[in-house]
């Protein structure tokens, strides 16, 4: 593999990345089920092609915003009504995956540099 990918997408473990990935189809398997259930029952090649993008990428997006909010909120514990916290788990899975085509690349800049640098100094 390019150094450049290896360095890249190949950033994260293997088990992070497939257990995001595995939660992020949720939504194509959402978008799927409504468009072909719609008066058309069509899947448009654009519909495919986004959520085959945003899924392979939404991994990286999540690791952006989990990196984001373990700097906002560190090693802190909250304790909230648990069907609360799955609808916020639930909206910002959604909003990771949606804007994922937009989010991931500063993650995968962030994974080249980090893994650029490591390699450097080692």
């Amino acid at each position: 593999m390019h150094p450049v990918l290896r360095k890249t997408f190949g950033g994260l473990s293997a088990q992070y990345y497939i257990r995001n990935f595995l939660f992020g189809l949720i939504f194509p398997v959402l978008i799927y089920t409504a468009l072909t259930h719609s008066k058309t029952g069509v899947f448009p090649m654009g519909a495919l092609f986004y959520c085959l993008v945003n899924s392979l990428l939404y991994p990286y997006a999540r690791f952006v915003y989990e990196s984001i909010m373990d700097y906002i909120f560190g090693n802190n514990v909250f304790f909230v009504n648990a069907i609360l916290m799955l609808v916020v788990k639930l909206f910002t899975m959604a909003m990771c995956w949606s804007m994922a085509i937009f989010i991931a690349p500063i993650g995968l800049a962030y994974l080249y540099f980090h893994h650029s640098r490591a390699s450097n100094q080692s």
